[in-house]
């Protein structure tokens, strides 16, 4: 074994693997933990200090951080986790830190894709509990079995949330989103919109619908009158934000056939077709 600042490191790291760059992958899953869970994040950010201590120069340890907020579910959306199997592919790399296997990958397929490449590259991989070969039998067993964990800990976290949210769906108090035009009281009872503009648009909506009879000719009357639509986004950058826009053909829909504005509790009205889904598009389907 190799001393390196009064610490042993395992006999795994040779000259080879600290000629090539030493990766540290940051991840969280969503937003709100990247503005929340600060402590873990600077701990993933720490292994920068760990690849040192083994024997990594400073100018040779690279921090991927772009997957911040990204759910480790599928490898299409993380950039990040791209770029390093890539680096891996190409051999330039010695060593990947993670602080867990969670945080590089929630899915076999693209978890034992790195291991393959790993094993063929010399690529070792690292977490908070050692340092493991691809290469090596044992090792790579354990690392396999950390990934199923990992991907089963996924599914049995999405299991007891989807359980709670049908347990309260049965007793009718489960929160769903409310279009524009619809917000929640204090004590949790739908009203309308205090905003009278809001209310006057809604309305006209339906009026029209009545008078004109489709939704086609609704859309090319607001369209001719130059009427904007409210639009209540639930993600993205304008989040819980009111916004106006032009009428489109799916937003009339979306008024006309939502149950809320009837006043009725409604779950379960759409399901994802994964065939149906579009490329980088994870809303489609």
């Amino acid at each position: 074994m190799n001393k390196i600042n009064n610490s042993f490191i395992s006999s795994k790291v040779s000259l080879k693997h600290l000629e090539r760059l030493a990766y540290i992958y940051v991840r969280q899953s969503t937003l709100k933990q990247v503005e929340n869970n600060r402590e873990s994040r600077a701990y993933q950010y720490q292994l920068t200090q760990r690849a040192r201590d083994i024997g990594w120069s400073a100018e040779r340890i690279k921090v991927i951080d772009s997957d911040l907020g990204l759910s480790g579910k599928e490898a299409e959306y993380r950039d990040g986790f791209q770029e390093l199997v890539a680096e891996v592919s190409l051999g330039y790399v010695g060593i990947i830190f993670g602080y867990e296997v969670s945080r590089l990958a929630r899915n076999n397929r693209d978890w034992y894709q790195l291991l393959d490449l790993a094993a063929v590259f010399g690529t070792l991989i690292a977490d908070c509990d050692g340092i493991y070969d691809p290469r090596l039998y044992n090792d790579r067993l354990l690392l396999g079995l950390k990934g199923t964990m990992s991907e089963a800990e996924l599914h049995l976290l999405h299991m007891r949330l989807e359980a709670g949210r049908m347990n309260q769906v049965q007793r009718g108090t489960y929160r769903q989103a409310l279009p524009a035009g619809l917000v929640r009281s204090l004590d949790g009872s739908v009203v309308k919109d205090p905003d009278q503009q809001v209310q006057r648009v809604i309305e006209l909506v339906f009026a029209k619908f009545s008078e004109l009879g489709s939704c086609r000719q609704v859309f090319h009357y607001l369209r001719r009158e130059n009427i904007l639509l409210p639009r209540q986004h639930c993600a993205g950058q304008h989040a819980r934000e009111l916004l106006w826009k032009p009428a489109t053909d799916s937003m009339l829909h979306c008024i006309l056939h939502n149950p809320a504005y009837a006043g009725a509790f409604a779950y379960g009205r759409k399901q994802v077709v994964p065939t149906r889904q579009q490329p980088h598009r994870p809303g489609t389907g």
